[in-house]
């Protein structure tokens, strides 16, 4: 098994799942840019869409999109508790957060990337994104996680996209409770072994 990442991309999401289920896995670093991985080959061959993560399995399939990836690893490691089991009601419950943090969240951020929107679809896009984070906000005032007191892989995703907040000049002091629960979860030691993998922290 391997994952093919960018250092604090969202593929940062499946490397805490991976290392909270103890899975083992080999990584494989991607430049976005010229789409090459660090050992010289076109990543377009891996995943044609170009974007992390994508994860290659050992019979030959390769699976992309971090909310299907992150099931996936869950599914795994039953017994890390990552995610409810398949066919609960709670497991739709993950599902939806998981969709929620991926069209939301993590697309919400996708103008704030782009060095050609004006600063009228800055604004809007700030607006935007932070309605989301004062649902997110009231979601988590009284649970340490998304889905209550059990850290999820939801949670490795949501901590991931929350963290290009200072990248881009969202400012999270609005949000404690979203302050919060980015140190609640960066304090976590498999969250932190993925950071000093990812080279993130020293």
């Amino acid at each position: 098994m391997k994952l093919y990442y960018s250092p604090g991309a969202c593929s940062l999401a499946p490397h805490i799942a991976l290392c909270e289920a103890g899975i083992a896995c080999a990584l494989e670093k991607v430049n976005l840019q010229t789409k090459q991985t660090e050992t010289g080959a076109d990543y377009r061959a891996v995943n044609p869409k170009g974007s992390v993560p994508a994860l290659a399995l050992d019979g030959g399939h390769v699976l992309t999109e971090a909310a299907a990836i992150l099931q996936y690893l869950a599914d795994q490691a039953p017994a890390s508790g990552l995610a409810p089991p398949a066919g609960s009601f709670e497991r739709y419950r993950l599902i939806e957060l998981l969709n929620y943090v991926a069209t939301e969240i993590h697309k919400g951020f996708s103008p704030l990337w782009n060095p050609k929107a004006t600063a009228e679809w800055r604004a809007a896009a700030l607006a935007l994104l932070g309605a989301r984070f004062d649902w997110l906000s009231a979601h988590l005032a009284n649970r340490n996680f998304l889905m209550g007191e059990t850290f999820s892989v939801a949670d490795a995703y949501l901590f991931t996209v929350l963290s290009w907040s200072g990248h881009v000049g969202v400012d999270l002091g609005k949000w404690p409770v979203l302050g919060a629960f980015q140190a609640r979860v960066g304090h976590r030691p498999k969250v932190q072994q993925a950071l000093r993998e990812e080279g993130l922290v020293a």
